[in-house]
Formats: C-alpha cells, structure tokens, sequence
C-alpha cells in the first residue's frame, strides 16, 4: 500500500473578468470580422469522428459547414445565429482549458457551450415559462445532460441576467471535471461531466468547443481560451479545484503517526508494502471527521487488502468502524 494523503476542500477559484482583449495567457476564439477558425459541427461523439476514414471525416465535416454562414454572420465585432442550423465549431481540439466567453439571449432562448464535443453547458432564458419543466427558472450554466439530481445538472444558484442583456461566462475544465461561473457567481463546481454519447465512459481527452443553436437568435462576443498543462491540471485535480493543498499523512519514511500493526509494514520504494506472510491493521493515530483522502495501491497476484475509515482502533476493521473498502 502506498501513501496515503488527507484533503482539505476550502476556497473556490476566484473568477475572471471577460475583456476586449484576451487576458494574460489566453488567445482569441473569435477575431470579430469572420468565421475563421470555425466550421460547422453537430451533437455528434467526437471519438466516431476521429476514427473515420480521413476521407468520410472531411466529407462530413464539409456538409456540417456548407450551410454555416446562412445561419451565423459577423455584426458590430460580434457572432450572431439566426438559432437554426448547424453549431459553430473550432476547427482546433482542446484538452484541458479555461473558456472565457459573453452571450447575450433572447427571450424564451435556449443554446449551450459543447465541451469537448461533449453537451453541455446549458445557456436559457430563466424566466421562459415553458422552459421551466426542463429546469430553467433554476437558472443558466449547469451541465444539463449529467444524470438529474447528480451535482452539476443544475446550477448552484441563479445568477442569469435578464434575456437581452450581455452575461459573462467562466469555463475551467481539467480531465473529466468542469467548474462554471456565471456572470461571478459559482454555478458548477468541480464537478464530473457525463459522457453524453457513452455514460460507462469517460469523455473524450481531446475536442472542440462548440456554440449550439437551439431555436432562437444567439449572440457571442468575447470568446477566448486558455489551454491547460498537464502540469497545471494534475496540481488542480489533487487539490480538487480549490486551492489547498491535501495534507500528508505519512511522512514517506516511517511508521511515525500510526499506531496497531506497524512491525507488519515496511518502506521500500517510497511505499508502504506488508511483509512477507504478516498482516493487521496499522491505523493513523488522529481522529478526524469529515474529509476526502486520497491513496494509491498495488496488491500482488491473490493480494487482499482495505482501506477502513473511522476505524476506533481494535476490532475487525470490516465492523468495527464505519465500513471497509476492499482493495483486492
């Protein structure tokens, strides 16, 4: 058994404020003359698309984008769909990334931000009546197509301006996890995106950023993008998005801070590994409360092994505490 690490979860990425130039570190989606950069796409999984034939792939991209600029135009700097048609799609695939972008909405709209290829965040008139079934006097940038009642699927809070003005919205997303603000307020916080096409799967690594149509007219302005590093991303995702880092709860050297079965362990390799034809329980020696930790295991071939939580320090570790998660 390796390292295992205790997480502290505290202060949510500060937001951003969208100019008309691209901040420190991000480049322009949107030049605010043209299309370029842009072709047409549809709510189809980006993973079938890459695997096709070079030839089906450009030809179905082509019928995509025949009829993209009879339902997008450029007017003032800014993008506007008629709503109908096919999305507008980067030409580029994105990994990791932050999206910086403005819309404005009209009334009884609806449209969303494909990420990845994957749908979406949902952008809504809050105050449309028969949008309200579906969820949208809750408000904009929740991850609508995530299972209903799984965090995400619905925002944090209502934070939409009203339908014909401009809002402002924030996109971080690290591996499968997305956190979204709307006009600076958190409405999806570090949360998984359902992979829409394959729910047993995750989303794709690599896709583009889409702007869907959905009925009425649409408008974009400041849409800039910032791609993510590993390095960046695997800091993020350790600390769960916010900002403090998990606290070590073994030292990497010694048994110092566990208490039980610590003659049964020993170090080699910067791990934690039983010795041969020994067993028990070594447990840490603080009570704690509520908290997320964070490990990583190897077992050997027929090896049987848990990770009990809240264990009170005698007993089987299975019944004794509150449960035992078999790692085999």
């Amino acid at each position: 058994m390796a390292a295992i690490a205790l997480f502290v979860w505290l202060v949510a990425l500060a937001p951003l404020a969208v100019a008309e130039t691209p901040p420190h570190g991000f480049v322009s989606l949107f030049n605010g003359r043209d299309l370029k950069g842009w072709r047409g796409g549809d709510t189809y999984d980006h993973r079938e698309l890459l695997v096709m034939h070079k030839g089906d792939r450009e030809r179905m991209i082509e019928k995509w984008s025949v009829e993209l600029t009879a339902h997008w135009h450029v007017e003032s700097g800014e993008l506007v769909s008629n709503g109908v048609g096919r999305f507008l799609t980067t030409e580029r695939d994105y990994g990791d990334f932050e999206l910086l972008a403005e819309y404005k909405i009209e009334a009884h709209g609806d449209s969303g931000i494909y990420l990845r290829g994957i749908p979406q965040v949902q952008l809504w008139d809050p105050d449309d009546v028969q949008l309200a079934a579906q969820g949208a006097s809750k408000g904009s940038g929740g991850l609508w197509n995530n299972k209903p009642g799984t965090p995400g699927r619905d925002p944090l809070e209502r934070a939409d301006r009203p339908a014909g003005e401009w809002n402002s919205v924030r996109v971080f997303m690290v591996g499968s996890r997305v956190s979204v603000w709307l006009n600076g307020a958190v409405v999806v916080n570090h949360v998984v995106i359902d992979n829409f096409f394959d729910r047993t799967k995750p989303v794709v690594s690599r896709g583009p950023i889409q702007l869907q149509t959905h009925g009425g007219e649409m408008r974009w302005r400041n849409l800039f993008i910032r791609e993510i590093a590993a390095t960046e991303a695997n800091e993020v995702l350790s600390t769960r998005g916010r900002g403090e880092a998990f606290q070590p709860l073994w030292n990497g050297r010694d048994a110092t801070g566990w208490r039980g079965a610590t003659r049964a362990f020993e170090v080699v390799k910067d791990a934690l590994r039983c010795k041969a034809g020994m067993g028990g329980v070594m447990y840490f020696e603080e009570e704690l409360t509520d908290f997320v930790v964070r490990m990583e295991f190897a077992t050997a071939p027929g090896g049987s092994a848990g990770l009990a939580l809240r264990y009170p320090g005698q007993g089987d570790p299975a019944t004794a505490g509150l449960c035992k998660i078999q790692l085999m």
